[in-house]
């Protein structure tokens, strides 16, 4: 089973927006960071993709909340997406520093 995560970069997509424009996205990163992920290392993936453990919480809160109803949840929904749009445009900003 560790074989097939140390392929799994064979099968990225490119970004369309880089390849045609030459600029990143705010997506660049994503699945290179989710690759690390699966193989473990976290430190490198929040550094491929700082908004990677809000969103695996904002995902996951949302998979959870649609079999248990949670009380305050669209606080938490609303705080969790907030919080990754600031985090990916912040690091997005950075990117062009």
């Amino acid at each position: 089973m560790a074989t097939y995560f140390l392929h799994i970069e064979d099968y990225m997509l490119p970004c369309f927006n880089k390849k045609y424009f030459g600029i990143d996205c705010p997506g660049c990163g994503i699945q290179r960071s989710i690759a690390f992920l699966l193989k473990g290392e976290f430190v490198a993936a929040f550094k491929m993709y700082p908004a990677i453990y809000t969103l695996i919480l904002l995902f996951s809160f949302l998979l959870i909340n649609n079999f248990y109803k949670i009380k305050y949840s669209n606080h938490i929904i609303i705080s969790l997406a907030v919080s990754s749009v600031v985090i990916i445009l912040t690091n997005y900003i950075l990117k062009f520093i």
